[in-house]
């Protein structure tokens, strides 16, 4: 069901796979049927990766069958840009589904499933107002007290609940709710709503219904419909579970076709069964938010360049910075699925990245902070064509020709008119090698006040590949770029979103907003070798000691590159 390769582990024995090992071994079920059921009303975030990769990858390895459904029940909050992003992120993830659906296909059904709870006497219609429900469902200490119009007969309920189905009544007036005890200990069970009064345009049937079904409801039938064996949600659906399986037992769809008899007639498949939800630990990421609220606020207050900004967690932010989808699924490989939420650390997401790239980028050479050095004993004008491997650890990437001259560019960093110690860079009147060309020495330094403006040198000819001098040892080795043939390049140099671990504390009335970090995205021009420039958009090259970049997926041109970093060679937070 993947589009490429991941490297997964032979055999996965987490709590959840063993539950399906088990079902499939005792006969309960011959094939496995999951979903993913994303609600279409913002982007997918990281959060969602582990989710997809977890039902995808069940579908993977027990030869089984995953759906991808929108759970499309309230039209006020979603989109059909919501939808086509969703398809894209799954697909850009490596996965294909077996069905497409929306909860929407099954409008009827639930419909039909709550015409039956009111005439098996498990559904009412109330009319107490939001405030006076919540007045009336009592605390966690407190029980419940019975709405008012919970006694009412079954033709009384069927009829309003018809008449709610015409539009006869205004948004808010009346709820359908479900009679199960308003004294548990559940508060999921204290009569909760099934069906609310919205007279908005749903993206796919406009408005042919003015009320729609609330998820707690909506979700499980469609389960059931699409014969899902294990249905797969976080932890905090743990509570709603036992009104997930009092929905799935007084609907009961596989004694009752007549209540799907639409969807056969529309050409459905409706391998009808009852399901098992099944709860896990969320993702949780520290130095992020993956709050939809905030996302949106971040988005809304241009406190980022948009949903795609590469420093956000969603999955359009992510690929647009570099991080390969193999780097996502190898993630959720790492950090497992379990019972117990955790916090982890970014470093984790960071090193996935790295070990990807580190396979598969290319090796180009880009100096972000440049100074010029003219190597002096050169001849003006002087330039040749250098052979460098494109990947040290893979011959079978072949070789680039590197243009060479008597003027490069060489990182501002790499020099130091007073060296500290242990510095093994260029320094006056020190050696330093030049990747791929030799042993080089500086002899001058122009400047201006205190400003260096060019380095002076000389090239040891013997020193060349192939001389005998070439096996002279220097203690340090820099990168460079012809100053001739480099192109211009924007690089941006983007980190961590925030400066602390937790944005969501909201200690001494501080929000997420005041940890954002200043320095998580730093523009600048740097000289790059022309074959970086050639580089298709949202391909990855490392940057020989500058870090894994990408170049931008939507800006960069040969005529005007534009390289995001991805992350940088080693973790620089570690010592922070």
């Amino acid at each position: 069901m993947s589009t490429d390769t991941t490297p997964y582990l032979p055999e996965k024995n987490d709590f959840i796979r063993q539950i399906i090992r088990e079902d499939l071994a005792s006969g309960k079920h011959s094939t496995i049927r999951t979903r993913f059921p994303p609600e279409p009303n913002g982007y997918l975030h990281i959060g969602h990766a582990k989710s997809i990769c977890l039902n995808f990858g069940i579908g993977q390895e027990f030869n089984g069958l995953v759906n991808l459904r929108f759970d499309d029940t309230n039209p006020s909050k979603e989109d059909m840009e919501f939808v086509a992003s969703i398809q894209e992120d799954v697909r850009w993830l490596g996965f294909e589904w077996n069905e497409l659906r929306h909860a929407s296909d099954y409008f009827e059904v639930f419909y039909q499933s709550a015409l039956k709870l009111i005439d098996d006497g498990k559904a009412f219609v109330c009319d107490l107002s939001a405030d006076e429900v919540r007045e009336y469902r009592g605390t966690l200490t407190h029980a419940g007290r019975n709405s008012p119009f919970r006694e009412r007969g079954v033709a009384e309920n069927r009829d309003l609940f018809e008449r709610m189905r015409a539009g006869e009544f205004a948004d808010g007036a009346r709820t359908l709710r479900a009679k199960i005890d308003m004294s548990s200990g559940n508060i999921n069970l204290r009569d909760p709503a099934l069906y609310r009064i919205r007279k908005i345009a749903h993206q796919n049937t406009g408005d042919a219904w003015p009320i729609y079904p609330m998820y707690d409801y909506a979700h499980c039938i469609s389960d059931a419909l699409e014969g899902i064996t294990h249905s797969l949600c976080t932890l905090e659906f743990e509570d709603h579970r036992p009104l997930y399986d009092w929905c799935v037992d007084h609907i009961d769809l596989p004694n009752h076709p007549q209540l799907f008899q639409s969807l056969v007639d529309a050409g459905f498949s409706t391998p009808v069964l009852k399901p098992r939800q099944i709860e896990f630990s969320r993702l949780n990421i520290n130095y992020t938010v993956m709050s939809k609220r905030k996302l949106l606020a971040l988005v809304q207050d241009n406190l980022v360049n948009g949903w795609d900004d590469p420093r956000m967690p969603t999955l359009c932010g992510l690929r647009r910075r570099g991080y390969p989808a193999a780097s996502l699924r190898l993630f959720s490989e790492r950090i497992g699925i379990s019972k117990q939420n955790s916090l982890i650390d970014f470093s984790v997401l960071e090193n996935c990245v790295r070990e990807t790239l580190d396979e598969s980028a290319e090796r180009r050479m880009a100096v972000l902070n440049p100074i010029k050095l003219v190597i002096e004993n050169l001849p003006e004008g002087y330039t040749e064509q250098l052979h460098f491997s494109n990947h040290p650890k893979n011959e079978g990437a072949g070789k680039r020709a590197v243009p060479f001259s008597r003027e490069i560019w060489i990182e501002r960093e790499d020099f130091m008119e007073t060296p500290v110690k242990d510095f093994h860079r260029l320094l006056p009147d020190g050696e330093v090698r030049l990747r791929g060309v030799g042993i080089v020495k500086c002899t001058g330094i122009e400047k201006n006040g205190e400003n260096i403006l060019s380095l002076r040198g000389t090239l040891d000819l013997d020193s060349r590949s192939g001389m005998e001098g070439s096996k002279r040892k220097v203690k340090g080795t820099i990168h460079w770029v012809c100053a001739h043939a480099g192109v211009n390049a924007e690089v941006r140099l983007y980190d961590r979103l925030f400066t602390v671990a937790n944005p969501d504390n909201d200690e001494d009335g501080k929000t997420y907003h005041d940890y954002l970090n200043p320095e998580s995205v730093k523009i600048t021009c740097a000289f790059i070798e022309p074959e970086a420039a050639n580089i298709a958009p949202e391909q990855c090259i490392q940057f020989e000691r500058n870090g894994y970049f990408v170049a931008d997926r939507i800006d960069h041109s040969a005529e005007h590159p534009v390289f995001n970093r991805s992350v940088t060679l080693r973790d620089t937070w570690a010592s922070k």
